[in-house]
C-alpha cells in the first residue's frame, strides 16, 4: 500500500464532505461565517475525521450517516484550535504556515467564529435525524459531546492551563494528554464503531485503541519539542523547557519516553488485531500518527 498516496485520497473526499456542509456565507452574519469557513478550511489532515470514516469501515459501514459526524467533530476540533490561538490563550499569529482567525478578522470576531463552530457542529450533526432516526445516532451524538466536553478536551485544556508555571506530577500530565488530545481521538473512533454496528465489546476495545493513540500521540509531540528541529517539525522546538513546563518526558526521561510510546502503538495495533474485520488502511494510519516525525 501507498500510504501517501491513499491518505491523500481520503484528505480529499473528507474536504468534499466536510464544503459541502459549511455554512453559505451571506446575511448581516457574514463576517463571522467567512471567519468560521477561513478556519475550517485552512489546512489540516483531517485525521479525526478520517479515523471516524475507517472505524466505521471497519465494522461494515457502508453509508453516508458518518458524514455529518466527521464534519461535527472537524468543526469542533477547528473551533478549539481558533481559541487556542487567542491573545489570552497562546497568542499564535501563524497556524500550519497561514494567519490564525484573530490575526485576520480581529479578536473579538475570533471569538465568536470559534463559538459559531462549535453551535454549527451540533446543528450539522443533528441533520444525521433526517438520514437515520435511530439509537445509534443518539448514542453517537453523546459521545461527541461528552468527548469535546468538560469530561474531555475542555477539562484537559483546564488542566493544563492551570498546569503552566507549576511543577505537576506524571498523572496530572497523563489526565491532560488523554483529555486534551485523546478525547477527540476516542470521540471519532468510538462515532464510528457505534454506527457501524459494534458490539459493546468491541467498543471498550476501541475505545483502549484511542486512549493508546491519543496519549502516544502526545507524548511523541513531548519527545519531538526536545529532539526536533523548527524546520522538520513546522513549528518553535524547545517551547516546554524554555517555558519550564512539566511535561511527559521531563518527568519519566528520554528514554523511557520513548518506550513508553512503543508500548503504547504495540498495544494498540495489537487490540485493532483482534477486532472482527480489516482495515489495513487504519493500521497503517495508526502507525504513522504515533511514530511521525512532524
Amino acid at each position: 500500500m501507498d500510504l501517501k498516496t491513499e491518505l491523500q485520497k481520503r484528505i480529499e473526499e473528507i474536504e468534499s464532505v466536510i464544503v459541502g456542509y459549511l455554512p453559505e456565507e451571506a446575511g448581516y452574519q457574514k463576517t463571522v461565517i467567512e471567519a468560521m469557513n477561513y478556519s475550517v478550511l485552512a489546512g489540516g489532515k483531517r485525521i479525526r475525521p478520517m479515523l471516524m470514516q475507517e472505524t466505521y469501515r471497519l465494522f461494515g459501514g457502508t453509508g453516508n450517516i458518518v458524514e455529518p459526524f466527521m464534519c461535527a467533530l472537524e468543526m469542533i476540533h477547528t473551533y478549539s484550535l481558533v481559541h487556542d490561538d487567542l491573545p489570552a490563550m497562546d497568542n499564535d499569529e501563524y497556524r500550519r504556515g497561514k494567519k490564525t482567525t484573530h490575526a485576520v478578522y480581529g479578536e473579538t470576531m475570533g471569538i465568536l467564529a470559534g463559538d459559531g463552530l462549535l453551535n454549527y457542529a451540533f446543528e450539522v450533526v443533528s441533520s444525521a435525524f433526517d438520514i437515520e432516526c435511530s439509537e445509534n445516532v443518539a448514542k453517537a451524538m453523546q459521545i461527541l459531546a461528552k468527548k469535546a466536553g468538560i469530561y474531555g478536551m475542555i477539562g484537559g485544556q483546564v488542566a493544563d492551563i492551570e498546569s503552566e508555571n507549576k511543577s505537576v506530577g506524571i498523572e496530572t500530565i497523563e489526565f491532560i494528554h488523554k483529555m486534551k488530545t485523546g478525547a477527540l481521538i476516542e470521540s471519532a473512533m468510538l462515532i464510528g464503531a457505534v454506527l457501524a454496528g459494534a458490539t459493546d465489546e468491541d467498543m471498550q476495545k476501541i475505545e483502549q485503541i484511542a486512549t493508546d493513540i491519543g496519549v502516544a500521540f502526545q507524548i511523541q509531540d513531548d519527545i519531538l519539542d526536545l529532539t526536533s528541529t523548527t524546520e522538520v517539525l513546522g513549528k518553535p522546538v524547545g517551547s516546554d523547557e524554555k517555558n519550564h513546563k512539566s511535561t511527559y518526558v521531563s518527568l519519566k526521561g528520554l528514554e523511557q519516553s520513548k518506550k513508553d510510546v512503543e508500548y503504547l502503538s504495540n498495544r494498540a495495533l495489537d487490540t485493532l488485531a483482534s477486532l472482527p474485520g480489516e482495515n489495513a488502511f487504519l493500521e497503517e494510519l495508526i502507525r504513522m500518527l504515533i511514530v511521525r516525525e512532524k
